[in-house]
């Protein structure tokens, strides 16, 4: 009887032994080192993906940085070709809006709008607002009121009378030709744009660097720029 008993015993801690050893009798081990380890239950496309995905926020950042980088480096040539851009992409807008079924893209009308935003408007725009800057520093609502005041009277009237005039005298218009279409269309545009410039400009004082200012306001006039391209190829008024 006692022997017999030691040999179930001993058949019972070799059976224990075997089962032991065995790595699938503990499957809630495995669980738990793939909760330690999740890379290992992770799917490569997944790893793949995630890589994909830091490769373009890396590309985007490094194009980002690359105009930051410019704008610090060289920045009156960098606005002006953003400006230029900007004119050029509001134009070709503003003819497709325009554009007849049977017609076709005025290409250098085109290149005169961009030609416009290269030369005048986007030295123009540097310097007005480094000039803003240092005269007026601050940031407080009387500064940014009074940096849109000064925009609306001085800055704007005389940059639209120098695209009208410029675009017109470019067009083959005379002197006389000039001066009739900026009584016919300098004040309703300036007027049109006390609706739309006040809010851009506030905006743009209160919340963007001085460096990113001249862009803030390129971005803002693609919209403006499709309304006053259409204004200055308006046909020229008759003087006879």
């Amino acid at each position: 009887m006692g022997s017999g008993y030691v040999r179930i015993i001993g058949k019972w801690q070799q059976q224990w032994k075997i089962k032991t050893s065995t790595p699938s009798s503990f499957p809630s081990l495995h669980l738990l080192r793939n909760v330690r380890n999740p890379e290992i239950s992770r799917p490569s496309n997944l790893l793949s993906s995630r890589s994909f995905s830091s490769s373009s926020r890396s590309s985007k950042v490094g194009f980002l940085g690359w105009y930051l980088g410019m704008l610090e480096t060289r920045p009156l040539i960098t606005k002006c070709i953003t400006t230029s851009l900007i004119f050029a992409a509001a134009d070709l807008t503003s003819q497709k809006m325009m554009l007849q079924p049977s017609g076709s893209f005025d290409l250098i009308r085109t290149l005169r709008m961009s030609g416009y935003g290269l030369f005048i408007l986007g030295p123009s725009q540097h310097l007005w607002f480094n000039l803003l800057a240092k005269v007026l520093p601050q940031r407080d609502v009387i500064t940014i009121l009074k940096k849109i005041f000064m925009g609306q009277t001085i800055f704007g009237p005389c940059i639209n009378s120098v695209f009208f005039s410029v675009n017109a005298a470019v067009q083959g218009e005379s002197g006389g030709e000039i001066v009739a279409r900026l009584k016919r269309d300098l004040l309703p545009t300036l007027l049109n744009g006390l609706l739309y410039w006040p809010f851009c400009d506030f905006a743009t004082f209160r919340f963007v660097p001085v460096h990113l200012q001249p862009l803030m306001n390129s971005s803002c006039a693609y919209l403006w720029t499709i309304y006053l391209t259409y204004m200055a190829n308006l046909e020229k008024v008759c003087t006879d």
